[in-house]
């Protein structure tokens, strides 16, 4: 039952990334146009160049802003992950206790003594 829930929690992390696939594309994009115009207008002395620099930080400001919906992607890439690493986790074995007190002895012993 528990792999069916990670099946079932997989497929829709696969799914909202795929939708999300070009917006983080494109996010990724205008943040590294964003960087670059960055470094360039701390870099120029020239008026000019920080003026145009500006303009174009701030339309890659304004890009990647109408993009952010597409950090959606990356929870799904983190869900998929998670699944993942969970998918590989052997299920835990049940601990079956026998009730019969001279099979446990030392386990009744500190019981009765209030070592626990």
């Amino acid at each position: 039952m528990k792999k069916f829930g990670y099946l079932l929690l997989g497929g829709v992390a696969v799914i909202v990334l795929l939708s999300n696939l070009a917006p983080m594309i494109a996010l990724a994009i205008s943040l590294i146009i964003m960087y670059f115009a960055y470094k360039g207008f701390i870099k120029t002395n020239s008026t000019f160049n920080k003026v145009v620099l500006a303009i174009i930080g701030v339309i890659a400001l304004f890009a990647s802003a109408s993009n952010l919906p597409a950090i959606l992607g990356f929870v799904a890439v983190y869900v998929l992950y998670v699944v993942y690493k969970n998918w590989k986790k052997p299920a835990k074995a049940k601990l079956v206790e026998d009730d019969d007190p001279f099979t446990n002895f030392e386990k009744e012993w500190n019981e009765l003594k209030g070592n626990y």
